[in-house]
């Protein structure tokens, strides 16, 4: 991909010409478009440009927490009626810390589930089902789905053109990337991320038990790190199994009885007989910050933006955030008839989501140091901190409300108000 700065006049190769061009049409790229047609109307051109449509969508076995405040932007556009009914809450949460060959697992932090009467702090549902309902909410609305990859992108004064995989040409005033920690957008900007690789992948896959979870999430801190099992619509669960990224390969690799052995080592036997019934698969774990969530008329959300590690389910959220606040200095910017792409935007945006990715960042990478290590003389310290916690509920309150995505200054759409 390629980028540069010209003040020739647009190409004619193509009538297209949009409002924003979204490279990236996952949970962020999608939200944003909607979020953007409704609030600002029919007359505003939105175009999300991603080669996996008109694929069928892929179940990876992957499924997500659905924070308060996502669900209510979900709710919001209008989306979140779809997938009511296969989204499960999450009604309360245990954390444990052991080794894997200790018969007992003693729980140090338990937290209720509601943030308010009858309003779960987070939701769990498979990540196939939320893509395919924004899709075809966005579809219905009048955003432009194309099936093709942004190659490459050019600034021409008040306007940025972007050659898709097709070689046609968008001209729009603004181009978001949402195209994922890999983002080619982002690097055509030349903006750099900075972060590690923390030698981890996260196995996951879904697990079918004997028994109801009753709506309880589970988090076992073990040496290798964290295994989480978190609640599915009926009698099923899935898991985020982090390993050493040798160790997860080889795991993944198992033939199915030896897999079974592994897993319930791990998941134990509380919930009856268990089998994995859906795809397994091990995704590489670091921690990845951009430098900028900004260029020159080009915005950064989600992935693309940054990358944590998955110990308190937030990237997702994460990203989500991102959108509402995206969102809102954009549609403020149009209303008062200001050039969407413009620098003040971009950066009212920027300060708005910087301060809250870097501290979740620093949050989840200490998390993962204190909690995936042998160190018996650091668990101690752990538990006991753990323990202290359990004891404090207005703490613990905090804690939900942060998980929540209910803290700091929160976007309207996170607040379940329109545009």
């Amino acid at each position: 991909m390629n980028t540069k700065r010209t003040s020739v006049a647009a190409d004619d190769r193509t009538g297209l010409r949009a409002d924003v061009l979204i490279g990236g049409g996952g949970f962020a790229g999608l939200a944003l478009a909607i979020a953007l047609r409704q609030g600002l109307g029919e007359s505003f051109r939105v175009i999300v440009a991603d080669p996996a449509f008109g694929r069928d969508a892929r179940d990876e076995g992957r499924a997500s927490a659905i924070a308060a405040a996502a669900r209510r932007l979900f709710e919001t556009i209008g989306v979140w009626q779809e997938v009511a009914g296969e989204a499960q809450p999450i009604l309360d949460m245990v954390v444990t810390d052991s080794r894997l060959q200790d018969v007992m697992r003693p729980t140090y932090l338990t937290f209720a589930g509601e943030i308010a009467p009858g309003e779960p702090f987070a939701h769990m549902v498979e990540n196939h089902r939320v893509v395919a309902a924004l899709t075809r909410r966005a579809s219905a609305d009048g955003v432009e789905l194309r099936a093709d990859a942004v190659r490459g992108i050019a600034v021409r004064g008040d306007r940025i053109d972007a050659t898709l995989s097709d070689d046609s040409v968008v001209s729009a005033r603004l181009v978001v990337a949402a195209d994922g920690a890999r983002s080619a957008i982002r690097e055509a900007c030349g903006i750099q991320s900075f972060g590690w690789d923390y030698e981890q992948s996260g196995i996951v896959t879904t697990v079918e038990h004997e028994r109801d979870h009753d709506g309880r999430a589970e988090e076992h801190f073990l040496p290798a790190g964290p295994f989480a099992i978190l609640p599915l619509k009926g009698r099923r669960s899935s898991i985020v199994w982090t390993e050493q990224a040798s160790e997860a390969e080889r795991i993944v690799a198992l033939s199915d009885p030896e897999f079974h052995i592994e897993l319930e080592r791990r998941f134990g036997l509380k919930l009856g007989e268990i089998k994995a019934v859906g795809p397994r698969r091990a995704f590489p774990l670091g921690l990845s910050v951009a430098r900028s969530f900004a260029g020159e008329r080009v915005a950064l959300v989600g992935d693309a933006a940054h990358v944590i590690h998955p110990i308190a389910g937030q990237g997702l959220n994460l990203g989500l955030r991102d959108v509402a606040a995206l969102a809102e200095a954009v549609a403020d910017a149009a209303r008062l008839g200001l050039d969407i792409g413009g620098a003040d935007v971009l950066d009212r945006y920027q300060r708005w989501r910087r301060f809250d990715t870097m501290t979740m960042g620093v949050a989840t990478d200490g998390l993962n140091r204190l909690f995936s290590n042998r160190s018996d003389a650091l668990r101690v310290v752990r538990d006991i901190g753990l323990g202290m916690v359990e004891r404090m509920p207005r703490l613990k309150d905090v804690f939900i409300r942060e998980a929540a995505g209910l803290t700091g200054e929160v976007p309207k759409l996170l607040r379940g108000e329109a545009l």
